[in-house]
C-alpha cells in the first residue's frame, strides 16, 4: 500500500467522489484511506480527524458547487447572478444527493464547531458576494434602497430564500427573480 499521498487536494476531490457514490455516511478515515490507496496514517498527516476531515471536505463541496464561473458576466447583474445560483444548486443536489441537508444537520452539535465554522464561512462568501453584485448592478433603480431597507438586508433575504430552496430542493428562480423585478428595477 502507498504510504504517501500526493496532496490534500487529492485526499478531498478522492472523498467528494465518495460522497457522490456512497453518500455523506461514505466518509471517514478508513473509507477515505482506502479509496486513496493509502495508510489510515497518511490520512492523519493532513486531517488530524474525522471531524477535521468532514470540515474540509465540506468546505471543498461547498467550493466546487459555488465556484467561480469562467464568464464574469454571471456578477455584474442581481438576475443573472441568481439565476446562476439556483442552477449552481440543481448540480450539487445532482451531484452530492442529500448534501445540502446531510451535512448542515451533522454540523450542529457541539463537536462540529470547526464543521459549523466552515459552512458558515461559506455561506458568508456567497451573501457578501450577493451584496457586491446588488451593489454592481446598473439596472437597480437608484431609490432601491434606503437606511432602512440596505443593500444587506435585501441580500440576506435573498439568501434566505436561497437556503430554503435548497431545502425544498426547488431549483426554479423565477419566483425569486419576480420579487428581485418588483423590488429593484
Amino acid at each position: 500500500m502507498n504510504t504517501v499521498v500526493t496532496s490534500k487536494e487529492e485526499i478531498l476531490k478522492t472523498s467528494r467522489e465518495l460522497i457522490q457514490r456512497q453518500g455523506w455516511t461514505g466518509i471517514n478515515i478508513r473509507s477515505v484511506a482506502a479509496a486513496c490507496g493509502v495508510s489510515v496514517g497518511s490520512i492523519y498527516n493532513y486531517f488530524d480527524s474525522k471531524t477535521a476531515l468532514a470540515g474540509a471536505v465540506v468546505e471543498s463541496v461547498w467550493c466546487e458547487i459555488f465556484h467561480r464561473p469562467e464568464d464574469g458576466a454571471v456578477f455584474q447583474d442581481t438576475l443573472s447572478c441568481v439565476t446562476w445560483m439556483y442552477e449552481r444548486m440543481e448540480y450539487g443536489c445532482r451531484h452530492y444527493p442529500g448534501f445540502f441537508n446531510l451535512h448542515s444537520l451533522g454540523f450542529m452539535g457541539e463537536d462540529k464547531s470547526d464543521g459549523r465554522k466552515r459552512m458558515q464561512q461559506t455561506w458568508q462568501h456567497i451573501l457578501d458576494e450577493l451584496c457586491a453584485v446588488l451593489r454592481r448592478d446598473a439596472g437597480i433603480r437608484a431609490d432601491a434602497f434606503t437606511e432602512e431597507f440596505t443593500v444587506e438586508k435585501f441580500a440576506d433575504i435573498l439568501f434566505s430564500l436561497l437556503l430554503s430552496a435548497f431545502l425544498r430542493q426547488d431549483y426554479d428562480p423565477s419566483a425569486v427573480r419576480e420579487i428581485i423585478r418588483r423590488t429593484l428595477y
